[in-house]
């Protein structure tokens, strides 16, 4: 097996990774810069995390400019970090992009950093989401790449406290892209009571 990991700097992914290397599984990891207001605080979380720990270093691709066009909360200042947070097709776009790296460098699965379904918000966080995706793209690329949630058993505070058994530390989960953790974005809300990720 070899997958293509969708790294973002922040617990989730960093957990996802380092559960793919105990395993002994060959990783591709993808960082995608869609344009997030975060990008240069979880690039460089995500290039430490893997640089310390001996993983692969992640490919960056820039598609900034998607969420300049179609702007979120996640993207564009002037718009509310919560109330705008939805940027539409954003985990579709992450999952056709990721499978499209594991196809050309012969992977044969993606995995995206998707929780616990009874915490979703919104509508491309589902297993029923992951499942429609995988056909499509088995119709796109005319072959299937498995799409995988490795973390959808879980929690956040799962996540946080399997991260911490593993001393997976320093990772950047605040969509606000400040220095410190910004308390109220919804990536901060979820990890209140832990170490938001660092």
């Amino acid at each position: 097996m070899s997958l293509v990991n969708l790294v973002s700097g922040g617990v989730d992914s960093a957990l996802m990774v380092a559960l793919a290397n105990e395993e002994g599984i060959e990783q591709f990891p993808l960082f995608i810069d869609y344009g997030q207001i975060c990008k240069d605080k979880e690039l460089d979380a995500c290039m430490k995390f893997h640089e310390e720990n001996g993983l692969p270093i992640p490919t960056v691709m820039d598609i900034h400019s998607y969420g300049k066009i179609i702007p979120s909360g996640l993207t564009d200042t002037s718009l509310d970090v919560n109330e705008d947070a939805f940027l539409p097709g954003r985990n579709l776009l992450f999952l056709l992009i990721g499978s499209a790296f594991a196809y050309k460098n012969k992977a044969d699965t993606v995995a995206i950093g998707l929780l616990d379904e009874d915490s979703h918000i919104f509508p491309d966080q589902t297993k029923d989401f992951l499942d429609q995706a995988e056909k499509t793209i088995e119709i796109a690329l005319g072959r299937k790449i498995s799409l995988v949630a490795p973390l959808m058993d879980f929690t956040k505070e799962d996540v946080i406290k399997i991260a911490h058994e593993k001393g997976i530390t320093n990772t950047y989960s605040c969509h606000s892209g400040t220095d410190e953790p910004c308390g109220m974005c919804i990536s901060c809300q979820e990890v209140m009571g832990g170490n938001n990720g660092r």
